[in-house]
């Protein structure tokens, strides 16, 4: 069959020309959605009296056995026929005969592409939604079984205070979240409707744009034609919020990829997420959190890549924006890989109790808490600052640590200190010690994972309503 577009041209297209420009290779992934909207399209067709309702019911009869034939597999993609509107409009033709080709009246493959990415991006985003709050969930149930589990916190990844490692896995939590509203906030910009912009001036046939839009589900229309077709907004927020997702995967893989290392060994990865070595037998690599790690840069890659292909169009459509789509793919894909892993990976993570409390009992991360403590004595911060500075370079000196020091070893650098002063340096008062919302004492934390789980109730309802709606 000649191509659908060809009565303009008197040369075959260029062979090189045809595999170079089409797009079918990778935009196949997108056939479901094609076919959903053709079908919401075909039926408002016939809801306007555009086309015959007995043309209406053949279109969409032959456009379900197409479905069916993609589904098993059994579609054969042709490059000649470019891409996945062709492909399919071609195989619905061969179902139904020369009406399949009425269901293109009134619509561009500019309006229908852009179409098939809103729905497309729509199913991911709750997808992604979903994944998000199972990973806080396996979060939440570590932090409540080490609520009393204590380990040095860092700055400069230079021991700072002790906190409780229930707090440090709410950090993420808390970051998660964050995602996750991006997430549900960008929903309401992939759910609008391009469909019967045409190929960017609209379209002269009475159709109902409104119509197909709450047949697929759509909160609203494109208020402008050209914008339809040539945004690609959308696309790029999507990238943007998978990549601060994968960020914020790459912090925790890093985390993880130190913890549990001979040097620290606060945690241990279960064997399923590890590899070994096949030169050193002793060797259990973390190659799960390695590799989403790495994965990060070319999520980046991605959202870089668009934002370059659009940032001097013109409007309205242009071939470029072809290259709109492996990107997306890419990232959906690594997205989702590492998301199906952390969750679980999380969740038979073992904790090292013992060697986290021994890590408090031998460094000097509690004298932020001498300093408070001559304060309230009436010693101004700043000369406090200055005697504990004086402290701990002795204990360094001497090879020893804060709670190692007799009293009268403290009075060299202050008469201030009374036998108080080992109560204050132990690790469960430093932690409890910091009892203000968002602190890392334990009840503050506590009170942290049961706010966290109303808000997961939140969530969960959310996915439950979205994920019916996208399907």
């Amino acid at each position: 069959m000649s191509k659908l577009w060809g009565g303009r041209f008197t040369k075959k297209t260029d062979q090189l020309v045809e595999e170079y420009t089409a797009s079918i290779l990778f935009d196949k992934e997108l056939a479901e959605e094609d076919i959903q909207g053709s079908l919401a399209h075909v039926t408002m067709l016939g809801k306007c009296g555009i086309l015959p309702l007995d043309d209406v019911e053949k279109i969409k009869d032959g456009l379900l056995k197409v479905q069916h034939i993609i589904r098993r597999g059994e579609m054969e993609f042709s490059v000649s026929d470019e891409d996945i509107h062709m492909n399919i409009e071609k195989a619905l033709i061969d179902e139904v005969g020369p009406v399949g080709g009425k269901l293109h009246t009134g619509r561009s493959r500019n309006d229908q592409v852009a179409t098939d990415m809103h729905l497309y991006l729509r199913k991911r985003v709750v997808e992604f939604v979903g994944l998000l709050s199972k990973l806080q969930e396996a979060l939440l149930t570590q932090a409540k079984n080490n609520i009393d589990t204590i380990v040095p916190g860092y700055t400069h990844l230079q021991r700072a205070q002790p906190i409780l490692f229930a707090h440090h896995l709410m950090a993420y939590v808390s970051m998660f979240q964050r995602d996750i509203e991006r997430l549900q906030d960008s929903y309401k910009r992939i759910n609008v409707l391009p469909l019967g912009a045409g190929a960017l001036a609209g379209t002269t046939f009475p159709i109902d744009r409104h119509y197909v839009a709450q047949q697929l589900g759509f909160d609203g229309v494109y208020e402008n034609s050209l914008d339809a077709v040539s945004d690609r907004d959308f696309i790029i927020e999507f990238l943007s919020n998978a990549s601060m997702i994968m960020m914020h995967l790459s912090r925790f893989s890093e985390e993880m990829i130190l913890s549990s290392s001979t040097e620290f060994r606060f945690i241990e990865l279960d064997d399923a997420f590890c590899t070994g070595s096949s030169i050193m037998p002793q060797k259990k690599n973390p190659d799960v959190p390695e590799l989403v790690r790495g994965k990060t840069g070319r999520v980046y890659g991605n959202l870089f890549g668009l934002l370059t292909v659009l940032k001097s169009l013109p409007l309205a459509y242009n071939k470029d924006m072809q290259e709109d789509k492996e990107g997306m793919f890419d990232t959906v894909k690594t997205l989702q890989g590492a998301l199906q892993l952390f969750a679980p990976m999380v969740s038979t993570m073992k904790v090292n109790k013992e060697q986290m409390r021994q890590a408090v009992n031998q460094d000097f991360s509690n004298a932020t808490d001498i300093a408070d403590y001559l304060v309230n004595k009436g010693l101004p911060f700043r000369q406090a600052h200055e005697v504990i500075g004086k402290t701990v370079l002795y204990c360094i000196q001497n090879h020893k640590f804060l709670l190692d020091l007799k009293l009268e070893e403290f009075h060299q650098f202050s008469k201030l200190f009374e036998q108080d002063i080992y109560q204050v340096l132990q690790p469960e008062q430093v932690v409890n010690a910091r009892n203000v919302y968002g602190g890392t004492a334990s009840n503050q934390v506590g009170e942290a994972i049961v706010r966290a789980e109303a808000v997961a109730v939140q969530t969960n309802a959310w996915f439950e309503q979205y994920y019916n709606q996208s399907k």
